[in-house]
């Protein structure tokens, strides 16, 4: 069945590609763009058709999905000589999937309201593996009645998706989830460099620290790949360092000490610092362990 309602999606990396696959597979059709066609090839096989630009991905869809790396892309997709909000039409939805900094989604939102276009900021979690199976939780701040209007094309990437409040509080909120999860990692990967110094194995310490009050998505998702050795991304190191920066520069805002998540962006500088920014976060053991 082919829905009405015609989709544009910028970015289709890690994530953003299995999310149009979704898309592709319910029946909408997705014009699609990112900066490298060649990364969109897969997608353009099973339907999806290619736009040379933003603007042109925007243009005569009803929603527009943005999920890209920096605020600084947000804004160039957004604002840009080539930017969505010159095509969109009004009454389209723009909806930002990008982790990004809550006063920007704020002006998105100002500026997509002159135009006649409605605007929700919607960050996910739940990296490639949540992409794939279609179970991202997702965080939306904007107008509540878009947001519900929007909530059945939602569902079709996503599990836990919850209304946080007005725009910038999906991201607001995504920073609370970045927050725990920079605290976390260095727990996981202090776990296991000490029970690879204690010489156990290590396969068997998951499995009994990974169900009790220890367990958490990062240790029983990640901490198989760091035994494994896989560092291919779910989602990108260097990504992750610009999640964290925003998160200390909110919190600095609001007179918010955050020391756990400091040293966390410090641990992660030394691996960018050593070449690893497109390896994925449970790059974090190589601190302990090179």
């Amino acid at each position: 069945m082919l829905h009405t309602k015609k989709i544009g999606f910028i970015g289709t990396g890690v994530m953003g590609s299995s999310i149009v696959k979704h898309l592709l597979k319910a029946g909408y059709e997705v014009s699609v763009y990112t900066r490298t066609q060649s990364k969109a090839q897969s997608l353009i096989e099973l339907g999806a058709k290619w736009a040379e630009t933003p603007k042109d991905a925007a243009k005569n869809r009803d929603i527009i999905f943005t999920m890209v790396g920096f605020p600084i892309d947000v804004e160039e997709v957004y604002f840009g000589e080539q930017g969505l909000l010159q095509t969109a039409r009004k009454g389209a939805v723009a909806v930002d999937l990008t982790t990004s900094e809550p006063t920007l989604a704020k002006k998105i939102y100002e500026s997509a309201k002159e135009k006649g276009i409605s605007s929700i900021d919607a960050p996910v979690s739940g990296g490639d593996i949540g992409a794939q199976n279609g179970t991202l939780s997702i965080m939306a701040g904007g107008d509540e009645a878009v947001f519900n209007e929007l909530l059945p094309i939602l569902q079709i990437f996503g599990e836990n998706i919850v209304y946080q409040g007005e725009a910038g509080a999906g991201q607001h909120t995504k920073m609370c989830n970045q927050l725990l999860i920079a605290t976390n990692m260095i727990g996981v990967c202090e776990s296991i460099a000490y029970a690879m110094k204690a010489g156990l194995d290590i396969e068997r310490v998951l499995q009994s620290i990974s169900t009790g009050a220890a367990g958490s998505w990062s240790l029983s998702n990640l901490g198989p790949r760091m035994i494994k050795g896989d560092f291919e991304p779910g989602f990108y190191l260097k990504h992750f360092i610009k999640d964290m920066k925003i998160a200390i520069d909110e919190a600095e805002k609001m007179n918010l000490n955050l020391p756990g998540v400091k040293l966390s962006k410090e641990l992660y500088n030394t691996l960018l610092e050593k070449g690893y920014g497109d390896n994925g976060t449970q790059s974090l053991i190589k601190y302990y362990i090179d």
